[in-house]
């Protein structure tokens, strides 16, 4: 099995993987055995919460990852090599950046207690939200038959990662915005700026709406001359590649859009990204070919879905008495492994001309 492409390489070649933990995810022992499982999995870049103890927990993951790869390549696996580790900023009110909550106390006793049974991330207690856990998905809020749950949101500024920035704990940044937002995206760029040089990736994430191609434009206008790569982020159906199969084609239609547009820089999927994602855009002829001058997406990124499928592993170890340390526990990891592994090797199976078009 061939060695996995750097980040930038893999860009360039259309084999782009991103882990998304959670703009508002903050359960550190989980985010450090997903850094751990998809950095070995041969992850290209790992999206983290704009906090110093979440990257803390990423870094370490990553770093072991990145440890127990010469035992990985023993069990038929490819040496990775070390992901970019992302932090997300939002210049506006997203729902990325928000946490539910509700007072436990105030519900009824026999309340069959929907929000729980469909809540993806096991956030929800008696006592109401575990914060940490929670990711902002709003899933729990239409099914409360007493509507006691809300929302809190949150705006992230730089000033907390720009020394992670300048000191290369964050290799890239991405920015949440919304159609409409060019004066909130300028001051926040503003603040940003001190670190832009240090960046070796900066990604822009927007949702679909009216003059959605003319924004990103004038978006363009703001970061220019821009030092570093740059992606755009199309975020289709957000936080909700776990739910089913068609939410794979919100993503796609958006990424196409963006495609089509021409604009400068990579286009990578998201929100609703799942297993069926690269075997359609493979299907489409939007993955880019071993020799093509066709521009197509440059890569995937997986949030709730790719979390989802490691969640049962992560379950266990956290179970009473059990270690919080997922290398404590080699034959759950490497079956971990291999289910991470199946999410990212699509992307990683080389196209030919012949493949595309047939």
């Amino acid at each position: 099995m061939n060695d996995n492409l750097s980040p930038l390489q893999s860009l360039k070649t259309g084999q782009w993987f991103k882990l998304i933990c959670g703009a508002s995810f903050q359960d550190l022992p989980a985010i450090r055995s997903l850094s751990l499982i998809y950095t070995l999995a041969g992850a290209n870049c790992i999206d983290v919460a704009a906090e110093p103890a979440v990257i803390n927990a990423a870094i370490e993951g990553v770093n072991l990852g990145i440890k127990w790869t010469e035992i990985a390549q023993t069990k038929g696996y490819p040496r990775v090599n070390k992901p970019w580790l992302m932090v997300s900023l939002n210049d506006g009110e997203d729902p990325h950046f928000r946490k539910a909550y509700f007072n436990g106390n105030l519900c009824p006793t026999d309340c069959l207690r929907p929000c729980e049974s469909i809540c993806p991330a096991q956030a929800i207690a008696p006592s109401g939200i575990i914060e940490q856990r929670c990711y902002g998905c709003g899933r729990c809020l239409p099914v409360c038959p007493l509507n006691l749950i809300e929302t809190r949101s949150h705006i992230i500024t730089p000033q907390t990662i720009l020394p992670l920035i300048k000191n290369n704990c964050v290799d890239a940044v991405e920015i949440h915005t919304q159609v409409g937002r060019e004066k909130e995206f300028k001051r926040l760029w503003q603040q940003l700026s001190p670190g832009v040089k240090h960046l070796k990736l900066l990604a822009i994430s927007c949702p679909d709406g009216e003059g959605l191609i003319n924004y990103l434009q004038t978006l363009y206008e703001i970061i220019s001359p821009l030092p570093c790569p740059l992606i755009w982020q199309t975020d289709g159906r957000p936080m909700s590649g776990d739910i089913g199969k068609g939410t794979t084609h919100a993503a796609i239609r958006l990424g196409e859009k963006v495609l089509n547009a021409d604009l400068p820089g990579w286009v990578q999927l998201a929100g609703g990204t799942n297993h069926h994602t690269v075997p359609k855009l493979k299907q489409l002829g939007l993955l880019q070919p071993q020799s093509s001058y066709k521009k197509t997406i440059a890569g995937v990124a997986y949030g709730s879905y790719a979390r989802t499928l490691i969640s049962p592993f992560l379950e266990t170890i956290e179970a009473p008495a059990m270690s919080t340390n997922m290398t404590d526990f080699p034959e759950l990891l490497w079956q971990a492994l291999e289910t991470a592994h199946s999410l990212v090797s699509p992307l990683r199976e080389r196209l030919t001309i012949s493949s595309v078009t047939e």
